[in-house]
């Protein structure tokens, strides 16, 4: 019997005609669904939210040229075709599954290159939130859904092989028409779900890994070109000296922190009533806005973007950069005989190249002194964090200090809330004791994305209110604090799509340190307005050596 041709037996009994009807039912469903799975791999758009119809009307080119070697491999070869292709294109799903989660978390796409440094990332946020069994237990299923995946596409395109083969002359003329649509609409560009072509590939992320490989050259000729690298300490930072001058990183702390209706006005409050006490207590403010490498994670990549002077929006980057000289911001103030600190209260294990940014010392978690209880991924409240670097450092009075600041109370999954207490009450932190069980869970919080965003707010409200009450405190004439969002939140709490700026600020009781930068065109108060000046987040560096460094003769 030839693959083109079968004779048909004609049923003994009535219960073998059954049996034929039951197999040839069997044979159909097992096609169908075959073809619904590979369809499914092939179609299926890699953001959750364009999980319409319209989104499946499609013609992959990668089905048609599958279809095509099966017609014309001999019966071996596209046995093994079919099974690679089909483990090929189960990998490809799990990609598209992985792009989901970055989607949802990160507002970009999974790089398959560049990003699996945040899978170790993000199995430690699980563990922090977690505990070590949930987060194994969340790791083991996603690996046994990984290989399900595989599975089933290897499985369907072997399974449909079979089915091209008995219907040859059928699927060689669909082959044809199809092929002839894919050419029309390719040479119209016609789209159905705008951005998405019908005539496209399956997966056309796949075509930027020359890009990603090729990045690191790319960052090497940028780290190079450096005009501060010989800048000597007695010019640089002229304008501030004598000033302890604080670089705080507000963890999350977005542009719609300020401007989106369902956050702005509760946290607008915080910032303009901080700022008139300010204002009375003789402080002035600027503000704008700096756009970020990243959103809703990856904070590390912000806070090297801001101190090199360099774009930082990935891992390689970033472990480029921290093997190199690269002057950072601190390194400019150690220079210039600043004493330079890094209070870290998100460190909680060796930290190498904390080296590499120019600290004489790194106060990590463990550091810090810190008694009362850890909020979920945050350590310690932001508070006790300013208080215990106000005692060590400044009330030390050891001379003028550079210190670098992220915050971790308005980190996800912003449950439970610490609350202030007063200054003089903060001690070794055990005053914060009953405050993490009095908080919400973050599995009450996180049921619910109305919760989300409310939890997200008031993390940044207190995370605000610890900022400007330690300058209320501790301020005076020679203080100079710069704060700011490291990045926008996740997309989950925003919607996607969301612009990557976060605010700025620079406060001082000295008029003459804001004269300085009375040329950037930065907005009077705490609060950014919508036409507040908007620089890339690597800018800034050079932009801040200018200001307050003194001329090269």
């Amino acid at each position: 019997m030839s693959l083109f041709t079968r004779t048909r037996q004609v049923p003994a009994t009535e219960d073998e005609a059954k049996e034929e009807r039951r197999s040839g039912w069997k044979r159909r469903a097992g096609a169908v669904a075959a073809c619904l799975v590979l369809l499914f791999a092939l179609l299926a758009p890699n953001r959750a939210t364009l999980f319409t119809p319209a989104a499946f009307l499609r013609v992959p080119v990668e089905a048609l040229i599958g279809v095509a070697l099966v017609i014309v491999l001999p019966p071996r070869g596209r046995r093994i075709a079919a099974v690679a292709g089909g483990a090929v294109l189960g990998l490809l799903t799990v990609l598209k599954l992985l792009d989901m989660g970055f989607h949802t978390v990160l507002a970009r796409p999974f790089d398959p290159v560049l990003d699996w440094y945040f899978v170790g990332a993000g199995i430690e946020f699980l563990t922090t939130s977690l505990g070590r069994v949930g987060a194994w237990a969340v790791v083991g299923g996603v690996v046994l859904l990984a290989l399900a995946v595989l599975a089933a596409t290897a499985w369907a395109a072997l399974r449909l092989t079979g089915s091209v083969v008995r219907r040859r002359g059928t699927a060689a003329g669909g082959l044809a028409v199809l092929t002839a649509v894919w050419v029309a609409c390719a040479l119209l560009g016609a789209e159905i779900v705008p951005g998405v072509p019908v005539a496209g590939l399956a997966y056309e992320r796949t075509l930027q890994v020359g890009e990603s490989l090729h990045d690191r050259e790319e960052f090497a000729a940028q780290v190079a070109v450096d005009a501060f690298r010989n800048t000597p300490g007695e010019r640089l930072l002229t304008g501030l000296r004598g000033k302890d001058v604080v670089l705080v990183f507000v963890e999350s702390y977005g542009r719609d922190a300020v401007e989106d209706p369902r956050f702005a006005p509760q946290v607008g409050a915080v910032l303009d009533a901080g700022g008139a006490r300010l204002r009375a207590a003789g402080y002035t403010a600027r503000s704008a806005f700096l756009t970020s490498p990243t959103v809703g994670g990856g904070s590390w990549l912000a806070h090297a973007t801001l101190l090199s002077g360099l774009w930082v929006d990935n891992q390689q980057r970033y472990d480029a950069l921290v093997t190199t000289d690269r002057l950072t911001l601190n390194g400019a103030f150690r220079r210039a005989s600043w004493r330079t600190v890094g209070v870290m209260p998100g460190i909680t294990r060796a930290w190498p190249e904390g080296a590499f940014f120019g600290y004489d010392r790194v106060y990590a978690a463990r550091d810090l002194g810190y008694r009362g209880p850890g909020f979920n991924w945050g350590t310690m409240p932001d508070q006790y964090t300013l208080s215990a670097f106000q005692r060590a450092e400044r009330a030390a009075g050891a001379g003028p200090v550079m210190a670098e600041i992220p915050l971790v109370s308005s980190h996800a999954p912003w449950a439970p809330i610490p609350r202030m207490v007063g200054w003089d009450d903060v001690g070794d932190g055990s005053v914060f004791g009953s405050m993490r069980a009095a908080g919400r869970s973050p599995d009450d919080v996180w049921r619910d994305p109305g919760k989300v965003r409310t939890e997200y707010r008031r993390s940044i409200e207190y995370s605000l209110t610890s900022v400007l009450s330690y300058v209320e405190r501790y301020g005076g004439e020679d203080l100079v604090l710069v704060f700011l969002g490291d990045h926008q939140p996740a997309p989950l709490v925003t919607g996607e799509d969301v612009n990557r700026d976060v605010p700025i600020t620079i406060v001082a009781r000295d008029p003459a340190v804001l004269e300085r930068i009375s040329g950037w065109g930065w907005q009077d108060g705490l609060r950014p307005g919508p036409k507040a000046p908007v620089w890339r987040m690597d800018a800034f560096r050079d932009r801040f050596l200018t200001a307050f460094s003194s001329p090269s003769p």
